[in-house]
């Protein structure tokens, strides 16, 4: 009876409206308990204040779990299963925070975060910061508390067994007897192949035991002790998120654990995860810890830092096919709209000439001021590089002609070194486009007047395969040696260069040879 009515807790009343079935349960720490309540003020009208049917859903509550409104698992307890009562409870000892619960399961039936917007502090704080919890009754309620009447109805009182526990809900030994299962499920996914839910059960064992370590002393053998413990669930959690292409997840995970633990799996896995993400000099450093810290392991290393290798210059390959000889792609619209434009200045530019009295092959620059001038070099050189790209080579050689005109004007009138940064581009894509049209004196002119005044690599490739071309083998085997030292990882390229140059060569005296002996015949 006591335990029924609540006869030992003051401040509150109860009255049994609808008696419930059997007899009344027992409410282990974890048990869920389900209901409907509804909020009254204890005046004439009892005017009601929340209502949980009109969410569309019952409210929910976990014994032992410290609810912000303690005295609503006291009622709680002392009800049957389909029992509707109704409990009277004052300002002084019970209610003072029910506005505070009142808004967050407001705003939870809302579909809104209870915490949203609020600084890391109590809820009382959040409310004086806020001045308001954004309800004018339960703002009412906060400046004048008074008691208040709750009918509740018991829905369902469920095992603490029933249902997946969340961490927060489970004790320290259930904790520490979980892990184990987590585990074991989490070793049978990764057997099937299941990398996804394996690093799901990994995660949720290591928080486990850190929500368990955070309670022991740093140093102790306890803490130690579930450290240990925590390494091999880290590695398996690494694993999978590489075998996921995971590999940034792997960086920050297995750093943090080496912070702690020097162990050999650690850099093993985070070496495979940076040289995935092409971080070769982090890769290589990890590799080397691995073979410093297990010897045994120096031919598996080994093979590693061969693969990397490899990778590496593939990489660097295929860099250079896609940027050699490009600049920045544009759309085919604004190509087009920049090629009109072009077009139409020069019109405008004939125009002026006309009307000033100069013929079509009178000096380009007589009308325009450097601004004009300026704006011509920068759209005859996208026009240029428009042209490159259909493979149009002599009107893309005329376009950078013209552009080399206007640098050269502008450079020997206002002497502008900063123009030289323009100079470089125009003079290096006229040179290719002479050497696709097999023009190599042109280019060799190009490039030296080019090496002059910068030793560009590119420069000394494009003089290189003129020189080639043109049988100069002294000449050109110089300036391929000079691209080997400025790039050593361009060698493969100067070796199918140079070879090209020895069958130019031997093609070359054989035509000699064939020519000498028919003329002597003669």
């Amino acid at each position: 009876m006591e335990d029924t009515y609540l006869l030992k807790h003051p401040g509150v009343k109860k009255k049994i409206l609808v008696g419930g079935t059997g007899p009344l349960p027992h409410f282990p720490p974890g048990t869920k308990l389900v209901f409907n309540f509804q909020t009254l003020l204890d005046n004439f009208e009892r005017t009601v204040v929340d209502d949980s049917r009109l969410a569309g859903r019952p409210a929910e509550i976990f014994v032992g779990k410290m609810f912000k409104l303690e005295v609503w698992e006291t009622l709680l307890t002392s009800m049957r299963v389909g029992e509707v009562a109704e409990f009277w409870c004052d300002a002084v000892q019970h209610t003072g925070l029910y506005p505070i619960v009142s808004k967050g399961m407001r705003l939870i039936a809302q579909g809104k975060d209870p915490l949203e917007g609020q600084r890391h502090m109590c809820g009382m704080g959040n409310l004086f910061h806020y001045h308001s919890t954004g309800f004018p009754e339960l703002d009412e309620l906060m400046r004048t508390p008074q008691p208040l009447i709750f009918i509740m109805e018991l829905l369902q009182v469920g095992d603490p067994m029933s249902y997946h526990r969340e961490s927060w809900m489970m004790e320290k030994d259930e904790k520490l007897s979980t892990v184990p299962l987590l585990h074991m499920r989490g070793n049978a996914l990764v057997k099937q192949r299941q990398f996804q839910e394996a690093a799901s059960e990994y995660k949720e064992a290591v928080l486990l035991l850190k929500t368990v370590q955070s309670r022991e002393m740093p140093g102790d053998a306890d803490y130690m002790n579930l450290a240990r413990l925590i390494v091999p669930l880290e590695l398996n959690y690494c694993q999978c998120m590489l075998e996921l292409h995971e590999y940034y997840e792997v960086i920050e995970h297995a750093s943090e654990l080496l912070d702690k633990h020097k162990c050999v799996k650690g850099y093993y896995k985070r070496a495979k995860a940076h040289a995935a993400v092409w971080n070769e000099k982090e890769a290589r450093r990890d590799f080397n810890m691995v073979a410093h810290l297990d010897p045994t392991l120096a031919s598996l290393v080994h093979r590693e830092l061969r693969a990397l290798s490899e990778r590496m210059k593939e990489k660097y390959w295929q860099e250079k096919d896609a940027y050699w000889n490009k600049l920045d792609v544009k759309d085919a619209a604004d190509e087009k709209e920049k090629k009109e434009s072009v077009d139409e200045e020069e019109k405008k530019d004939a125009q002026v000439g006309d009307e000033g009295g100069k013929d079509d092959g009178g000096d380009k620059t007589e009308g325009k001021d450097w601004q004009q001038m300026l704006r011509l070099v920068m759209l005859l050189q996208e026009q240029g590089n428009v042209l490159m790209k259909e493979k149009d080579f002599q009107e893309a050689s005329t376009k950078f002609k013209e552009a080399l005109d206007y640098v050269d004007f502008l450079q020997n009138k206002e002497d502008w070194e900063s123009l030289e940064k323009v100079r470089l581009p125009l003079t290096l894509n006229l040179s290719q486009c002479m050497l696709e049209l097999q023009r190599y004196l042109q280019v060799v002119q190009l490039s030296d007047k080019l090496l002059e005044s910068h030793q560009h690599f590119k420069a000394l490739y494009q003089r290189a395969r003129a020189h080639a071309a043109l049988c100069n083998e002294e000449e050109a085997r110089k300036d391929f040696a000079a691209v080997e030292k400025l790039d050593p990882q361009f060698k493969p390229v100067v070796r199918q260069e140079l070879k090209k140059l020895g069958e130019n060569l031997r093609s070359m005296h054989a035509h000699q040879n064939k020519t000498y002996w028919l003329a002597t015949q003669e």
